[in-house]
């Protein structure tokens, strides 16, 4: 009883002085956000954004509003650098997404990502400039094979569980980031879905691969699993540590939303100049399986 009593004490002072705190947020200057990646044999692409208010309610009109429109953006491999070209997304309803990547009639300095080869980033937006470098890795950690098995537990006959037999090589330091893609949907990222090699390292393993998860919406009971019938591609990606430590601590504080007992975490970024986001570098492989239904 000595270890519980502090536990339903705290409990009970927390119920009997419950009151109304109001909490008055100073306004703060919106800032840029960045979402920047490059690709092993991929354009690079950059996505611009102002950050919103803490309380602010986000809809679609909100976030297209939010769009950094008419910005600079060059990317450079070292050799080359690019002046990126701003791309419209008709989204519907009057709405219009933006981005930039390749401009397809100045070919000249175009490039796509290489493996093993270093970038950077930089932006002039609203008379202010960002920078950031990332690098592509070497594909280190090797897929041997995907593989699938019912489900456990009391899951509906038609779940299975899809798996990767990877090796990590040896030496600490791969760092990695996954995408699952089901049938005709787009590649999704798993809930949790980076991943270092500090318990792997040097072995090969039998692990479960995730279902990668839509995060603007509810996360449904069950979402891990696959259906028989699937066609199952996963990506896989070795990334620098600068990407890993962006969306380690992303997934932390999106986890975290509505927890009033988590830690408080800062999202680690690269973008200088007080930016946000990160430009990160992916050296991706890919492996299908389809599961018989």
């Amino acid at each position: 009883m000595k270890k519980i009593f502090p536990i339903l004490t705290f409990c009970i002072l927390l119920i009997s002085c419950e009151r109304k705190v109001d909490f008055k947020l100073d306004d703060v200057t919106p800032k840029l956000v960045v979402e920047a990646s490059i690709e092993n044999g991929q354009a690079p692409v950059v996505y611009l954004t102002k950050s919103q208010a803490y309380f602010s309610q986000i809809d679609l009109s909100t976030l297209a509003n939010s769009f950094v429109r008419n910005a600079e953006v060059y990317v450079s491999n070292g050799t080359l650098t690019h002046r990126l070209k701003e791309y419209t997304i008709v989204a519907g309803g009057g709405l219009n997404f933006y981005y930039y990547s390749i401009d397809s009639a100045d070919l000249a300095t175009a490039f796509t990502g290489e493996l093993s080869k270093q970038y950077s980033l930089r932006i002039v937006a609203d008379g202010k400039e960002y920078t950031a470098t990332t690098t592509i890795p070497a594909i280190t950690k090797r897929i041997d094979s995907l593989y699938w098995k019912q489900a456990p537990g009391s899951n509906p006959p038609e779940k299975v569980a899809v798996m990767i037999k990877a090796t990590d090589p040896p030496g600490l330091g791969d760092y990695a980031r996954y995408f699952t893609k089901r049938n005709q949907e787009i590649f999704y990222p798993g809930l949790n879905s980076v991943f270092d090699d500090q318990i792997i390292d040097g072995s090969t393993y039998d692990i479960q691969v995730e279902r990668g998860v839509e995060r603007n919406g509810n996360v449904p009971e069950g979402y891990s699993f696959f259906d028989k019938g699937d066609t199952v591609t996963l990506k896989l990606c070795n990334i620098d540590k600068a990407t890993y430590d962006f969306w380690r601590t992303m997934e932390f504080t999106y986890a975290s939303v509505g927890n009033p007992f988590a830690s408080p975490t800062k999202v680690t970024s690269n973008i200088s100049n007080g930016g946000l986001g990160y430009f990160g570098g992916y050296a991706a492989q890919y492996r299908t399986i389809i599961i018989p239904r």
